[in-house]
């Protein structure tokens, strides 16, 4: 029944919005509030919110905070990760709800929630008293919802606008934090938006927190972070320049809870990849291979760039394009993904309740090779990962975009058991087996 009303009230539809808003003020009333003595960050942006919310989770947590995390890829409590199974940014009120609550039983002081446009428009932040507002960045993503990007931009910046309208209080702040570079960021730092303080990061002076001197090699990224009363080095194992963006991002939050900048050094030196961000998986057969969440046209172009920066040899990448999202963004994906790959396998993601032929249709309208000629469309998803493993030779890269960490593959029949990168090292085991037989 639910399948069916999803099918038949449109995304955007009023109905829609006034339900989820009805959800999220029960969940609310009968959840107690325990968010009401905790500060509250939240992250927003098309890009590196999972990133960005690990990266201030952890680092908080090394600060000496008691802090829980909310983000896509996974859940935090103390410490304590686990993988995120609902398979939304912002799932059932009742769940953040119950989350939060534990939360507090575990004596959280701190909160970071990552929050996605659809989030906000539909009410989704309901009852979350926030004091830090994080904007990452701005690109195209979420059209079908949105309409336009003027739409798009307007719906995050209700996130900064509402800011000083929740609970203040005397000793707490209200921060927010803003990537100087994004496309929009103008509009967020020129409107009226009432806050305590201020923070700007971008690789360039006219943002308050700066990185520079970036030096990149196979398996490091240095770079120096410049602020107005201090600076200090980098060395970090996340690679790509839009990992620099993701730092800093955290720097600025970290600073802003008076966390000393000779402690945020010392955290820095010991952060660990976010699982599903371009991460390796250790193999015996001489082949970098790496998951990665990419699924817009912006996140494949920097992670297929980085991967191109880093490895000299070919790249094969394995991806897709999620069934009822923006439909507009799939030609450029493929462009994007033609542009830097060396051999292209395109495969079934998440169709929900499309059909997989129209999705391979609009992916391939900018794709100029013709199939068999470095471009392969498998798409049995395992088939399709199984073949760039064969395929892949000495040193080469094989990029599988999409899905990351994500527990389920949803098709317009069922849901199946599924994570790419489980997938992936069993197929790396049988391949090695059939070598030693």
């Amino acid at each position: 029944m639910i399948q069916f009303l999803r099918k038949i009230i449109p995304v955007n539809s009023p109905i829609r919005s006034s339900w989820h808003f009805l959800k999220w003020i029960t969940a609310f009333s009968l959840s107690g509030n325990p968010t009401k003595d905790m500060i509250v960050i939240w992250v927003t942006g098309t890009k590196g919110k999972t990133t960005v919310s690990n990266i201030i989770a952890e680092w908080l947590q090394k600060a000496g905070k008691k802090v829980c995390m909310f983000s896509t890829a996974n859940l935090m409590i103390n410490g304590e990760l686990q993988n995120n199974n609902h398979k939304m940014t912002s799932p059932s009120p009742f769940v953040l709800w119950k989350f939060l609550k534990e939360a507090k039983k575990a004596g959280c002081n701190y909160a970071v929630i990552e929050t996605s446009s659809h989030a906000i428009h539909f009410h989704r932040n309901y009852g979350l008293e926030f004091d830090v507002a994080v904007l990452t960045n701005i690109s195209q993503d979420h059209l079908d919802l949105h309409g336009t990007m003027e739409h798009y931009v307007a719906t995050k910046q209700k996130l900064f606008s509402s800011l000083y309208s929740h609970w203040v209080r005397r000793d707490i702040k209200k921060v927010w934090v803003v990537n100087a570079d994004s496309q929009y960021a103008s509009e967020f730092i020129n409107k009226d938006i009432v806050v305590d303080s201020m923070y700007t990061y971008w690789l360039y002076p006219s943002a308050q927190i700066q990185a520079k001197n970036i030096i990149q090699d196979a398996t490091w990224m240095h770079f120096d972070v410049r602020m107005p009363s201090n600076s200090f080095s980098v060395k970090t194992s996340l690679a790509g320049t839009f990992n620099v963006y993701n730092i800093l991002a955290a720097i600025c939050v970290l600073i802003s809870q008076k966390v000393e900048v000779a402690d945020i050094q010392k955290i820095m030196n010991t952060m660990h990849a976010v699982p599903g961000r371009m991460e390796y998986i250790p193999n015996k057969r001489w082949v970098h291979v790496v998951v990665d969440y990419a699924h817009t046209e912006d996140s494949l172009d920097n992670v297929l760039a980085t991967l191109r920066e880093r490895h000299a040899w070919r790249i094969i990448t394995v991806f897709w394009a999620t069934g009822d999202r923006d439909t507009s963004k799939r030609p450029k994906m493929g462009k994007v993904v033609e542009k830097h790959s060396d051999i292209i396998i395109l495969t079934d993601d998440d169709t929900y309740t499309e059909d997989s032929s129209k999705i391979i249709r609009d992916v391939v309208k900018w794709i100029t090779r013709k199939e068999g000629e470095g471009f392969w469309i498998i798409p049995e998803r395992e088939d399709a990962i199984r073949t760039a493993l064969m395929i892949a030779k000495n040193d080469d890269v094989v990029l599988v975009a999409g899905k990351w960490s994500e527990t389920v593959l949803v098709t317009n029949q069922w849901s199946i058991p599924w994570n790419d990168k489980k997938k992936i090292e069993e197929i790396l085991m049988e391949l090695d087996a059939q070598v030693m037989v």
